[in-house]
């Protein structure tokens, strides 16, 4: 089953979906969202999303093409966006991060982080 939330403002749709997103439901989003005023703009959040099918995907592949940005904090919906390489959204202050890191987690070892041991 699938929940469909919509929050809009002047110029942004906010769609929240929540369950699974496939089949004939994920179909039916495609035709509402399809109908939605030229210009505006799309936020779709993932995060409450446990299962994404094939027609899911397709759908989402669509949304992207269609100009929607995605938020996917979980390890799921954050790889089926980089998989079909959707955009995601970027809040203010994310400073260009992808989801799930922090703004200091660049990969580099701190410097008040103990050196590996080795033998």
């Amino acid at each position: 089953m699938l929940r469909v939330e919509i929050r809009n403002s002047a110029d942004t749709w906010h769609i929240l979906f929540e369950g699974r997103f496939a089949g004939d439901e994920a179909e039916d989003t495609r035709m509402w969202i399809a109908r939605c005023p030229t210009g505006t703009k799309l936020v779709v959040d993932l995060t409450e999303v446990l299962f994404i099918d094939n027609v899911g995907e397709e759908v989402l592949a669509f949304l992207g093409r269609f100009g929607a940005e995605f938020v996917a904090p979980t390890s799921y919906t954050a790889d089926v966006c980089e998989r079909l390489r959707l955009p995601l959204f970027r809040t203010r202050g994310s400073h260009g991060n992808r989801v799930g890191k922090s703004p200091t987690d660049d990969g580099r070892s701190r410097p008040d982080a103990p050196e590996p041991q080795t033998k």
